[in-house]
C-alpha cells in the first residue's frame, strides 16, 4: 500500500476544520451580502481524536506499557491484520508469546526461556500454530483483528475533560475513569484504583505527520501499588511491514498442548 506518511491524518483534521467553518457561516445584513462569521477556535479534543489511527491509514507499529508489562506489534488496516508480541517474566523462566491475526484467523507462537526446557516438557512446537476458536474455553473470545487502535487511545480521549494545547503537537487533559467504568475494565493495568478518585492526568503528542505518536496516563498509587504510567505509542506509519496470513508451510495446526496453555 503506497501512501505518503501523514496524508490521511492530515485529511481527517482538515475535514474537521472544514465542517466547523461550514457550521459557522451566517448570512447577515439587508444588502444580500453573505458575511461569514469568524471561525471558532479548533477544539483540542477533536484534534486529538482525529489523530488516532483509522482504517484508512497505512501499516504502523505500536507499543503499550503499564505496570503489568509491555505489548508491541504491527497494525495493518489494508489487510485487516495485526501482530502482537508479549513478554512475561517469572523467577524461573521468561515466556514470549506472539499472535498474528488476519481477519478472523489467528496464529500463535510460544517461546519459553529458562533453565528447564519447559517447551519440550509441554510438547509445544516452536513454529507458528493456527488456532481453532472452537477449542478456546471460557468467556474470553480468541483474539482477532478488530480495530486500528490497540491501545484504546480514542476511548481514553473521549473520556477526557479540559483538553488543552501546549507546545505545538502536545496536549494535556484529565480522564475520569469513574465516569467510564468500561474503560477501566478495558485497561487492566489501570483498573486497580480502589483507593483513588479516578482522576488521571493525560498527556499526548501528535507528530509532524499528523498522527498520534504517544499518549500517557499518570496512574496514582493505590494501596500497595506504586504510582505508574499507562503509555501508548504509534509510529512508523507507512514503513511498518504488511501483516498477511501464513502459508501451510509456515505454520501448523495447533496441538492439544497449545490449548492446554491457553485454557489453563
Amino acid at each position: 500500500m503506497t501512501q505518503r506518511t501523514g496524508t490521511t491524518a492530515t485529511t481527517r483534521r482538515l475535514a474537521a476544520v472544514a465542517a466547523a467553518l461550514l457550521a459557522a457561516t451566517v448570512v447577515a445584513g439587508c444588502d444580500d451580502e453573505a458575511t461569514p462569521a469568524a471561525a471558532p477556535p479548533p477544539d483540542p479534543k477533536q484534534e486529538l481524536l482525529a489523530a488516532v489511527p483509522g482504517e484508512q491509514d497505512p501499516a504502523f507499529r505500536f507499543t503499550t506499557s503499564d505496570s503489568s508489562g509491555d505489548v508491541s506489534g504491527v497494525v495493518d488496516p489494508a489487510n485487516r491484520g495485526m501482530d502482537i508480541d508479549t513478554v512475561t517474566k517469572d523467577k524461573d523462566f521468561t515466556l514470549e508469546m506472539s499472535y498474528r491475526m488476519v481477519e478472523s484467523r489467528t496464529w500463535m507462537k510460544v517461546n519459553f526461556k529458562g533453565a528447564k526446557d519447559i517447551q519440550k516438557l509441554m510438547k509445544l512446537p516452536t513454529k507458528w500454530m493456527e488456532l481453532d476458536p472452537a477449542e478456546i474455553e471460557g468467556t474470553n473470545p480468541l483474539l482477532s483483528y478488530q480495530s486500528t487502535d490497540p491501545g484504546n487511545a480514542a476511548a481514553i480521549i473521549r473520556a477526557a475533560t479540559d483538553v488543552q494545547v501546549g507546545e505545538p503537537g502536545t496536549y494535556t487533559g484529565v480522564v475520569d475513569l469513574s465516569a467510564v467504568p468500561e474503560l477501566a475494565d478495558a485497561l487492566e493495568g489501570v483498573a486497580a484504583l480502589d483507593d483513588g478518585d479516578g482522576q488521571l492526568p493525560l498527556s499526548a503528542v501528535v507528530g509532524a505527520d499528523g498522527n498520534l505518536s504517544s499518549l500517557t496516563l499518570e496512574i496514582p498509587p493505590a494501596g500497595k501499588k506504586k504510582a505508574s504510567e499507562y503509555v501508548v505509542e504509534y509510529f512508523d506509519f507507512g514503513t511498518a511491514p504488511a501483516v498477511v496470513a501464513f502459508t501451510e508451510e509456515q505454520a501448523q495446526q495447533a496441538p492439544t498442548a497449545a490449548y492446554d496453555l491457553l485454557n489453563g
